[in-house]
């Protein structure tokens, strides 16, 4: 299994970060997506998005609000991200001074593609939903 992580703080406040990144049903179409539906609500839930001729389904397997911690995984084997057995975890932490640390983790194991190719497309992934809680808060 591969390993992937990004972590980076945040000027902005935990809790609003954390509504931010923890909201499985808020992506956008936009950019690489094409398409976004939810089916069900809460541990168990499913989203489709739709990207690159694709669709990758992931589903939330952990939603912890007072730890501010939320893990999901892809659950289709035909997804077109270049990985298999994926599963992450995200965590938002409180580092005072109105600021905020994100980890955010993520396994599996490459396909079709190296691992440093693998590793990229994943890290580009979670360097984006950062980016967004970032701009979200105005951090």
């Amino acid at each position: 299994m591969t390993t992937v992580t990004v972590s980076e703080d945040i000027n902005g406040d935990a809790k609003a970060v954390w509504d931010t990144l923890s909201d499985f049903a808020g992506i956008q179409v936009g950019g690489p997506i094409t398409s976004f539906e939810t089916t069900g609500e809460g541990i168990g839930m499913l989203r489709t998005i739709g990207m690159g001729g694709g669709k990758v389904i992931e589903r939330l397997d952990e939603h912890d609000s007072k730890a501010m911690v939320f893990a999901y995984s892809i659950v289709n084997d035909d997804s077109p991200l270049p990985v298999a057995n994926y599963s992450a975890r995200v965590k938002v932490s409180v580092k005072g001074g109105g600021t905020c640390h994100v980890d955010w983790t993520g396994t599996f194991e490459p396909k079709n593609a190296t691992v440093e190719q693998a590793s990229k497309v994943v890290e580009g992934i979670y360097r984006g939903g950062i980016a967004r809680a970032r701009k979200a808060v105005g951090g």
